[in-house]
């Protein structure tokens, strides 16, 4: 009797928990639908390390929390760079109070003129919370090859007026650090304020 009912016991237990494994694992999982390229599992990302304003190396862990964008460019670009910050300038304000939540990360792509103190300027002016990074050249570009952002020199009049060659995608990372959306360039403001909500 005592080995029946233990028996029958297991056997409810079990049924219990396999008719609520699927409410169970809806409550624990957001579904999201991205405006953008989904590249959720891709690892972008993983072996970024650039300096910020301080001096400080910088690792997507140390972003953990906030669900970051970031964008590869420079600082005296004079057209892409300028449009996209001021996009995401305009991102943040659509966002509201969630833009507490969230950090833009411009990576400089032209580390031999973007010193950090230039950078941090750059970016500030178009909001007080953005983060400009860097480093010494064989940093940038681990940290692009491993977002597999493109960027390349093109030669200008003199050395030191050369331009650079860049992709202008925008990245959004979660808060676990993982990359999850790439959204293109010409992308609007309220597209990247909606994939970056689905994150929140």
């Amino acid at each position: 009797m005592f080995a029946f009912s233990t028996k029958r016991r297991a056997l409810v237990g079990l049924a219990a928990a396999t008719a609520l494994a699927p409410v169970l694992s809806a409550c624990g999982k957001k579904e999201v639908s991205f405006l953008g390229s989904d590249i959720t599992g891709t690892k972008l990302g993983r072996e970024m390390a650039v300096k910020d304003a301080s001096g400080a190396v910088r690792t997507l862990a140390d972003y953990k929390g906030k669900v970051c964008v970031v964008f590869f460019g420079y600082t005296q670009c004079p057209d892409i760079c300028p449009t996209s910050m001021a996009e995401l300038s305009q991102v943040m304000e659509l966002l509201g109070k969630d833009a507490d939540k969230v950090q833009v990360l411009m990576i400089s792509v032209d580390p031999d003129r973007d010193t950090p103190e230039i950078l941090s300027a750059y970016v500030q002016a178009f909001h007080p919370s953005f983060i400009g990074l860097t480093g010494t050249p064989e940093q940038v570009a681990t940290t692009a090859k491993s977002f597999k952002a493109f960027y390349a020199k093109a030669a200008g009049p003199t050395p030191g007026q050369y331009t650079m060659d860049h992709a202008s995608s925008f990245y959004i990372i979660d808060k676990q650090g993982e990359a999850r959306v790439l959204v293109s360039g010409k992308a609007g403001a309220e597209d990247i304020a909606s994939d970056i909500r689905q994150l929140l």
